[in-house]
Parts: structure tokens; C-alpha cells; sequence
């Protein structure tokens, strides 16, 4: 992966001259994404690895072979890429926030880390750097938020392809789940936020049938030929997705924002 990131570096850094104001993040969650750190060759192999009796066996070392990675990409793009640099990580990852001029968190809630999600936030706080959150959502069913970041895992039937029958479409659930979470990015004073993600491209919407729908994170639900709704009856005839609730719910989120600053640096 190293030659790839040195490009992207001097793509960015294309970009970073001709005036964009540019982040490079040097990849995600590796130690789940990228082969050699969890037991397994694809992604699929390694998630059940997480669930398993030997998980705490398979974590060992993680953080310290990351890093190591880590390393070798920050010292490679450095001297091509003149902008601020970071990475989108997970817990599993245990990153040295020194190699990094900001803090990149993938921060889905659910049940498992509810009670602590807070003060783990918190703590990210104490390398003394903007605090971005790379990724949070949640799925389209009812109660997806209880799950975060498995949602997709908890949606689907072994084969991986089909949704469970018992699921509940429920596009509300992100709306809650963004706004449970919207204030404590605030009132901790997070810099970025970034919904995963703008949608399932491999996740279809069907009107009727199993939804595989319901298992994305997306602000819109990708239409084909397949599901049911005619481009007349779209919001967009010529884009091939439909909003979700939480689609104009973001938006609005971020117009109240974007006034509420441009108010402070030009008060009337």
C-alpha cells in the first residue's frame, strides 16, 4: 500500500497548491481493512475473528504492528504532501496521534461502549489536536443504532447478501441517532464529523421483498430497475438514489452551523 499513498500524497498536493483547503488521510481502520494484522485474507474472514474465542489472542500486538505501518506512511508522504495529515481509525488500531497533525476517530455508538462513549471521546482530546470524526452512523432498521458500527453485520443472513426478515425499516433511526450525538460532538468541542456514509452502493433499495437497504448507512437509498420507483416519483429523475430522512436532517444540521459561524465572524 505504501506506493499508493505516496500517490494519493502528490494527487493531494496537485490539489492543495491549485487552492483546495485539503486533509490527506493515509487510510482506515487497517488493522480491520489491510491483510496481516487479524487472522483471515478478506475482510469477511477477519470480522468473525472479532466475535470468536481467540479475539483476545488475535488482538495482541495490533497496535504496535499499525503504528509500525503508520510510520513508514507518514515518513513516505511527508515530504510530497505539504497540507495536514491523518488517518481514519478504529479502537482496534491503538494510533501514536504524534505522527498525525489530526485526530481521525471512526466513533460508532451502540450498546457495547454507550455507558463510556463520552469519555472516550474525551480522552482523544489530550494529544492536544483537532479531534475529526471520520466515520459514525448507523443502518436503516429499527434499532440499528443499538449496533453502530455492526449494524451491516447484524442485518444480514450468513450468506451476506440477503436481510433478515424480522428487520423494520425504519429511516427515523439515523435521524435519532444523529441527533442523540450532534450535541456531545459539540459540547466537546469535536472539529469535523463526517456521516458514514453517503450511501450502499451494493446495497440496493427494494420496494417490496427483502430490502437489502436495510442493512446501509447511507443518506440515500440507490434505486434500479429493481426497486420499484418510477424516476417520476423521484425528488432527482435523473439521479439513480432517493433521500433518506436523515439526508435533509444532516443538511439542515449543517445550514444551522454554517450560519451560527458565519454570524460570530461577521456579527451584524
Amino acid at each position: 500500500m505504501l506506493p499508493y499513498f505516496v500517490d494519493c500524497a502528490e494527487r493531494a498536493e496537485r490539489l492543495r497548491r491549485d487552492g483546495a483547503d485539503i486533509v490527506l488521510v493515509t487510510g482506515c481502520e487497517l488493522s480491520l481493512f489491510a491483510r496481516g494484522y487479524l487472522p483471515g485474507d478478506t475482510f469477511n474472514d477477519r470480522i468473525p475473528v472479532l466475535a470468536g474465542p481467540g479475539r483476545e489472542a488475535a488482538l495482541k500486538g495490533i497496535p504496535d504492528l499499525v503504528n509500525a505501518f503508520l510510520a513508514e506512511v507518514v515518513t513516505a508522504v511527508r515530504p510530497v504532501f505539504g497540507g495536514p495529515v491523518s488517518y481514519a481509525s478504529c479502537p482496534l488500531d491503538g494510533v501514536d496521534w504524534s505522527l498525525f497533525d489530526i485526530v481521525g476517530l471512526d466513533a460508532f455508538r451502540g450498546l457495547r461502549n454507550a455507558a463510556t462513549y463520552r469519555n472516550d471521546l474525551r480522552k482523544e482530546f489530550a494529544h492536544g489536536k483537532p479531534v475529526a470524526i471520520t466515520e459514525v452512523g448507523c443502518c436503516t432498521f429499527r434499532g440499528a443504532g443499538d449496533y453502530g458500527g455492526s449494524g451491516w453485520y447484524v442485518a444480514m443472513e450468513p450468506d451476506g447478501v440477503t436481510p433478515k426478515a424480522d428487520l423494520v425499516r425504519d429511516e427515523s433511526e439515523q435521524v435519532r441517532y444523529l441527533d442523540d450525538l450532534l450535541p456531545i460532538f459539540e459540547e466537546e468541542g469535536v472539529d469535523s464529523l463526517f456521516w458514514f456514509s453517503f450511501a450502499g452502493y451494493g446495497t440496493p433499495h427494494r420496494s417490496s421483498g427483502p430490502d437489502p437497504d436495510l442493512a446501509s448507512y447511507g443518506v440515500v437509498k440507490i434505486l434500479d430497475e429493481k426497486s420499484g420507483v418510477p424516476a417520476s416519483a423521484r425528488t432527482y429523475p435523473d439521479l439513480p438514489w432517493e433521500p433518506k430522512e436523515v439526508f435533509h436532517t444532516l443538511a439542515e444540521r449543517y445550514q444551522a452551523v454554517g450560519q451560527q459561524h458565519t454570524t460570530e465572524q461577521h456579527p451584524q
